[in-house]
């Protein structure tokens, strides 16, 4: 072949080669795929999804909200992020926000009822009343009752104060107050790994002594709540901690006078007059259902109106991203849970169509 043929091929390759590479630069990449809550813990059809400006998403598949909830990595996994501020728009008549899932039936305790969670609670509130028991804490899982009072014969709490590397897991039972005020409700608390709710400073700005064996900022715990003929039984579970199990009748009364109500509870709740007892068949007769989330317990209402659970904390009227920036917000995330509905269970939507 002649060096001119020879040249003439030669550049027919080459110009082919580059355009080839343009051709690639510039074809768009594709975006890459979101991951949603849904995609990590599979089980949104069993609830409803209530933001921290008190709106009801309902089932939560395929959905992310950058200001409340959404997923994130860290160096091994996938976790569902739950973010809520002190001061916001709230869900039926409670004061404090919430981004937690409701289970969308509910069930009576003499049916068989399940939750399992695997959580690490990131934040706490940096600011609140240290002598107000509601300060620095959020609720992680719950069951509620969608009738009568609708009370809360279970929560879970973390609370930890500033300054402080390990925070307290403690659960509450609160009572189905015997007739019609409930104003008179009040909960008991039972301290997992540090302190129980009635652990407070002697002042404002004064905290109480860290917890030897509490759960930090960042560390994972299980809990596990089993509804079997009326009992509840709570299994918490963590890593380098020792597994505490707890066990709680709701078809049958502990506290049916008031002989029969601890020190613990005189000295919270009887001071602000919540010194009620409870009905004698206590939650039997009541729809009940689980909720999973991030319910920030601090809030900016005056300890003077009540002083367990008004905290008096920094809210900048709402102004939720000031609020995120000076770490007045509470934050957990879950890699997994599961949850056991019944078939006996029924329609919850009474209770959203109440409350939303």
């Amino acid at each position: 072949m002649k060096k001119s043929s020879i040249k003439i091929v030669l550049a027919f390759v080459i110009l082919s080669v580059i355009a080839i590479s343009c051709k690639k630069s510039t074809k768009k990449e594709e975006a890459p795929k979101p991951v949603y809550a849904s995609d990590v813990i599979p089980f949104f059809n069993d609830w409803s999804l209530i933001l921290g400006d008190g709106s009801n998403v309902g089932q939560a598949i395929n959905f992310e909200n950058k200001d409340y909830f959404y997923t994130t990595k860290d160096e091994k996994d996938t976790w569902v992020v739950f973010k809520s501020p002190n001061a916001g728009d709230t869900h039926g008549t409670s004061n404090n926000t919430r981004t937690e899932l409701a289970q969308s039936k509910k069930w009576y305790p003499m049916t068989d009822a399940k939750l399992t969670a695997n959580l690490k609670v990131m934040s706490v509130s940096k600011t609140g009343d240290a002598t107000v028991a509601a300060s620095y804490a959020v609720v992680v899982g719950q069951i509620h009752s969608a009738d009568k009072h609708e009370n809360e014969p279970l929560k879970i709490f973390y609370k930890k104060f500033p300054g402080h590397t390990k925070g307290s897991v403690f659960w509450h039972y609160e009572i189905n107050t015997l007739g019609d005020d409930n104003s008179k409700r009040w909960d008991y608390s039972s301290a997992v790994w540090g302190n129980d709710f009635s652990t407070v400073g002697p002042d404002a700005n004064t905290y109480p002594e860290e917890p030897t064996e509490g759960i930090e900022l960042g560390e994972e715990f299980s809990y596990s709540v089993d509804i079997k003929e009326g009992i509840m039984t709570l299994v918490f579970t963590s890593e380098g901690h020792e597994t505490k199990t707890f066990t709680k009748n709701l078809i049958k009364t502990d506290y049916a006078s008031k002989a029969d109500i601890s020190k613990q509870t005189k000295d919270m709740f009887f001071p602000v007059g919540q010194d009620g007892v409870e009905r004698a068949n206590a939650y039997a007769d009541e729809g009940c259902f689980f909720k999973l989330g991030c319910y920030n317990q601090t809030n900016g209402k005056s300890p003077e109106v009540n002083k367990n659970w008004c905290s008096g904390a920094d809210t900048y009227d709402g102004d939720l991203k000031k609020q995120y920036e000076t770490g007045n917000y509470a934050e957990v995330w879950f890699n997994k849970a599961k949850i056991y509905v019944s078939p006996n269970s029924i329609s919850n939507q009474e209770y959203f169509t109440k409350n939303d």
